[in-house]
């Protein structure tokens, strides 16, 4: 079943941009240009999730958001320009599930959008040829067996597995794994991938078929048959 997302921003070129990545990955788009319509809106239809912009006429993003929580707990993401800590951290207070910056990088935001409707509506162990990624238990099997990972060689795990066949680069593994302020480096993020794949290799799973190196851009999970 596709999730049905609401987009709220008065710029028309910006929803239009939007509706295009997001129908690309198979979400059915809403889009929406005037903020004081949304309340109405989600009140009779409801939908997975919500991206909301901040700095909108008549009604701002903040007092959106307020009125929005006041009938209902839908997953919110904020996509704005206001790039400042205290926006950040006022987003998160007021009732946001995550908060992503324009100019923004289109992996990095299917990917927390993804991340947000999985941990809110239920994460599921994923499985594939017969490794078992389960956050509920934060570990990792490969058939039946565990593999011990450090948290971000986890998060790196379930986040290929979640999303097979994906481009990731390397700017954007350290966004969507250290955050968007964090000085990690391409070479550190290569030291993850290269103990990733020595540890699935020695459990006997065959990595090298799946977590491949893109040229030029990073990394994907996808077979090489």
């Amino acid at each position: 079943m596709r999730r049905k997302i609401l987009i709220v921003d008065d710029e028309l070129h910006m929803l239009t941009l939007l509706k295009i990545y997001l129908e690309n990955h198979d979400f059915q788009c809403m889009l929406m240009d005037n903020p004081l319509q949304v309340t109405d809106f989600l009140k009779k239809n409801p939908m997975d999730a919500v991206i909301l912009d901040v700095m909108m006429p008549n009604v701002n993003g903040w007092d959106l958001l307020k009125e929005i929580r006041e009938f209902s707990n839908v997953p919110v993401l904020y996509l704005t320009a206001r790039t400042n800590q205290e926006d950040i951290v006022k987003g998160l207070r007021i009732g946001a599930d995550d908060y992503i910056t324009k100019p923004f990088d289109e992996e990095v935001l299917v990917a927390k959008l993804e991340a947000v409707l999985r941990r809110y509506y239920g994460e599921k162990a994923l499985n594939f040829e017969g490794l078992t990624w389960d956050s509920d238990a934060r570990r990792v099997l490969f058939v039946g067996k565990e593999i011990t990972l450090t948290p971000k060689e986890f998060s790196l795990l379930g986040l290929f597995l979640a999303n097979q066949r994906r481009a990731f680069s390397r700017d954007s593994l350290v966004e969507l794994l250290w955050g968007e302020s964090s000085d990690t480096t391409d070479r550190a993020v290569d030291s993850h991938i290269r103990n990733l794949r020595d540890k699935l290799r020695k459990a006997g799973f065959p990595v090298e078929n799946y977590l491949q190196t893109v040229w030029g851009v990073g990394y994907k999970w996808g077979s090489t048959n």
